[in-house]
């Protein structure tokens, strides 16, 4: 399920392009049994239809059953879900056990609770999270409770953690000659009354009607299915027995989600009308346990709500988990509600201060890249567990920094750090996987009568902003403000770099995010003046994103020159030199991006003061590559590609190669823009740490790049190579450490201030994507990074470019 939060309609996180590294595991032998067949305790039922459309049952569960004579303890335990087609990233959710199986008995547990149905499961005798498919995959009965990492049939069968396990649908992932078949949204796959386990799925399971058992042998309608939802009986204006603490529990999942609640008690903090319409509540007698939070947002789908904030009501609803996106945590809500106003005007909760000295240091806890989501809130502890704790309820800070601009959907980024990690104009630092910004906070208004302020990095927001604590797939943890500070602008200029001197060869990288010929001339003006004056006419430009001369059309068009035509003549017209320009077409559709843009990265240069040297030879799918000759290095054709054919750019850009001729000296320049990171999990995420998935290939890119700069000074061990562009990875990655290996390169961003090391602002973080780095015969330059765009809510791109300026004369003499 997924839905827009506040105006905001669903976008692409992180970088605009996203390649993603899928790769189907095949079966390549099927294993005989897992451990024996179990004549004790199976898996007995598997139903992931859970509140699906055309479902009874309000939520996805699995039950267990004991053919044995004497009891099955399942301390320790857990039953994990794998997708039934994995991918690389896929990970396997647990869900830890206690307790144990009677003999004959059941043991039932229960999973995500979906938006459908009527009826609840009998009380669960175990609760996870997991969001089953109802039509594909695989759950195990695991000795221990930590993640499984197996993919195939084969690898699982092997690990002996694994006391019985089903695949159902089309799952890859199962025990003898095929998956259980017949799951769907109304129909679970099952073993007979006897038990009977074969280790053939597809022998000893088939297509059921849902019919869970708990421990206690209640069925649906038999037990409590969760209490009476606190109605607790009594006149209709009383309050029931179930309160928002309740309701939200000591861990990111409520206790009784998938149950309905009866006239839970609270006052309208907030109220929003657009998008994801609902209100907020909070129980303004709280109680004493700092893990619980008193709020909770009450969704109200389409219809706009009825209440107002300092309502005081009674709301029976459903309580239900709502993800925003597959991998980020949960939101706590009440749908499908009714509410009673008993009273009007009332005084509102005080707000929970959020300020350098409430939230903690360390960010959030991990599982070995599993899901946090079972785990016990530390709110002293965690940043993250602190917000979470406090979800739904009304949060405040004061005079806070602006760490992320104004955006087209309403939205900014502050601090509530002031101290921590700023950048030298304003920003917050990212600088380490293990040390993520814990001040950061998204800010978004629920007035729809005032203009949200247009606000850039290191602007502040003077006095109070108040208002519910919310949570959203783009960015975590949100306050949705009822009172915004006020906009104090303290006036940043966008940079402008020093003009290379005589004997000075300046090199460039800019991404100019998806330009091409039908883009309005305004943007064209703008991407040309930061070109001709912001970066002073440097002699070579790498562009990164220039697309075909139609853009996203995707009719076979390949070619750039009426875009690059375009953008040079407004470079001219800013005051900038007549570039000249290179390029090489990609094959359609075979470099990744907007489909039908064809992006790839070409080479500006001015013939005034630095000349290009053509070699005939390079195109889509040639290999350029280096001949040593008694002058030194040279390209068998130029401009080339690197490898095109290597698995490491499927799908992705082809670096290009180009030798330059400056003062009588060759240089040789390396434009690349790696894949990006869709794909990764968020660092705000349920999945801790989060799985990096996208780095694979951009190592594998790195390894390509090392190797061509390695040829290069094998032929010539002082050519001057220059490496530019738009990694998508951090200076602190694997995927630098590999492109660096053999200290063959140096990356310059690393020899500026560590205040200063930043291209690009993404969820408040100022952080590194675009980098120069440098072969050791360069050993004298002048280089800057020339923040002009990523720190403004008025951005032509939103990367920041950069220049080295190299004394290619003093490099010779050494």
């Amino acid at each position: 399920m997924s839905r827009p939060v506040g105006n905001r309609p669903r976008r692409a996180a992180y970088a605009l392009i996203s390649v993603g590294v899928a790769s189907a595991f095949a079966i390549t032998s099927l294993p005989a049994a897992y451990a024996t067949p179990s004549a004790t305790a199976v898996i007995s039922e598997v139903y992931g239809g859970g509140g699906n459309s055309g479902a009874t049952l309000t939520r996805d569960f699995v039950e267990l059953g004991n053919a044995g004579s004497a009891a099955y303890d399942l301390a320790g335990y857990s039953v994990q879900y794998l997708p039934g087609a994995p991918s690389a990233s896929s990970l396997w959710q647990v869900t830890a056990l206690n307790g144990s199986v009677a003999p004959g008995g059941r043991f039932l547990v229960a999973e995500a609770a979906g938006t459908g149905g009527s009826t609840a499961l009998p009380t669960a005798d175990a609760t996870g999270s997991v969001a089953m498919s109802a039509t594909s995959g695989t759950i195990a009965l695991v000795s221990g409770t930590t993640a499984l990492t197996c993919k195939t049939a084969a690898d699982c069968a092997a690990d002996g953690r694994i006391v019985d396990l089903v695949g159902y649908g089309s799952a890859l992932v199962r025990e003898g000659s095929g998956p259980a078949t017949g799951a769907s949204n109304t129909a679970a796959v099952a073993r007979s009354a006897a038990l009977g386990d074969t280790d053939d799925n597809a022998a000893d399971l088939s297509a059921a009607t849902p019919s869970p058992v708990n421990s206690a042998g209640q069925t649906p309608g038999s037990g409590d299915g969760g209490g009476d939802g606190g109605d607790g009986g009594g006149d209709p204006t009383t309050p029931g027995t179930v309160r928002v603490h309740d309701v939200q529990g000591t861990t990111r999942l409520s206790p009784l989600a998938g149950q309905t609640v009866t006239r839970v008690p609270g006052i309208v903090t907030g109220v929003r009308t657009t998008g994801s319409k609902g209100y907020w509540i909070q129980d303004p007698a709280a109680d004493a346990d700092s893990r619980t939070s008193e709020g909770v947002f009450v969704y109200t789908g389409s219809a706009t709500p009825t209440v107002g904030v300092g309502d005081s009501v009674l709301v029976s609803g459903k309580v239900s988990e709502y993800y925003p996106s597959s991998t980020s945590q949960s939101v706590t809500e009440l749908t499908a509600p009714t509410a009673t106003v008993l009273s009007s005007g009332n005084a509102l909760p005080t707000a929970v201060t959020v300020d350098a000295t409430s939230v903690p240091a360390a960010y959030l806890p991990t599982a070995g890249g599993g899901s946090i989501e079972a785990a016990a809130l530390e709110p002293a502890v965690y940043a993250q567990d602190f917000y979470e704790s406090t979800e739904g309820m009304r949060v405040a800070f004061s005079d806070a920094r602006v760490v992320g601009a104004s955006d087209a959907y309403g939205e900014l980024w502050v601090t509530v750090k002031p101290d921590e990690n700023a950048t030298a104009r304003g920003g917050t630092l990212y600088s380490s996987y293990d040390q993520p910004n814990t001040g950061r906070l998204e800010v978004m208004s629920l007035d729809t009568t005032t203009s949200f302020p247009t606000a850039d990095v290191g602007d502040e927001l003077s006095g109070t902003t108040t208002g519910p604590l919310d949570y959203s797939t783009y960015g975590g943890y949100n306050v949705q403000a009822t009172q915004l500070g006020t906009l104090v602008d303290n006036g940043l200029k966008p940079e402008v770099t020093r003009r290379q001197k005589g004997d000075e060869l300046a090199v460039a990288t800019y991404n100019v995010e998806n330009l091409d010929a039908l883009d309005a001339q305004e943007k064209i003006d703008r991407l040309a003046h930061g070109v001709a004056v912001n970066l002073n006419s440097p002699d070579v430009v790498a562009l990164e994103e220039i697309q075909d001369d139609n853009g996203a059309t995707n009719d076979g068009t390949v070619t750039s020159e009426a875009t690059l035509k375009r953008f040079t003549d407004a470079i001219r017209a800013a005051g900038g030199p007549r570039y000249q320009w290179r390029y090489i077409a990609p094959t359609d559709n075979q470099d990744g991006g907007e489909p039908g843009g064809n992006i790839r990265q070409v080479f500006l240069f001015n013939p005034k003061r630095v000349s290009f040297t053509d070699r005939a030879g390079g195109d889509a799918v040639t290999a350029t590559s280096v001949v040593k000759t008694r002058k030194g290095a040279k390209l068998t054709a130029s401009p080339g590609r690197i490898d095109p054919a290597s698995d490491a750019w499927d799908n992705s850009r082809k670096p290009l190669v180009g030798e330059f001729v400056f003062h009588g000296e060759t240089v040789f320049v390396i434009a690349n823009h790696f894949t990006s990171k869709g794909g990764d999990q968020p660092l705000h995420g349920r999945y801790q740490p989060p799985s990096r998935s996208s780095e694979t290939q951009r190592q594998a890119q790195a390894a390509e790049v090392n190797t061509f700069v390695k040829s290069l000074l094998a032929a010539d061990r002082n050519a001057k190579t220059v490496v530019l562009g738009d990694l998508n990875d951090y200076e602190f990655s694997r995927t630098v450490t590999t492109l660096t290996d053999g200290k063959v390169l140096k990356p310059l961003i690393t020899t500026l201030p560590a205040a200063e090391r930043y291209t690009y602002v993404y969820d408040g973080n100022s952080q590194t994507l675009d980098h120069i780095l440098t072969s050791p015969a360069v050993t004298h330059y002048d280089y800057d990074v020339v923040h002009i765009n990523a720190e403004f809510s008025d951005q032509a791109s939103d990367h920041d470019p950069q220049v080295v300026r190299i004394d290619v004369g003093r490099c010779r003499r050494g």
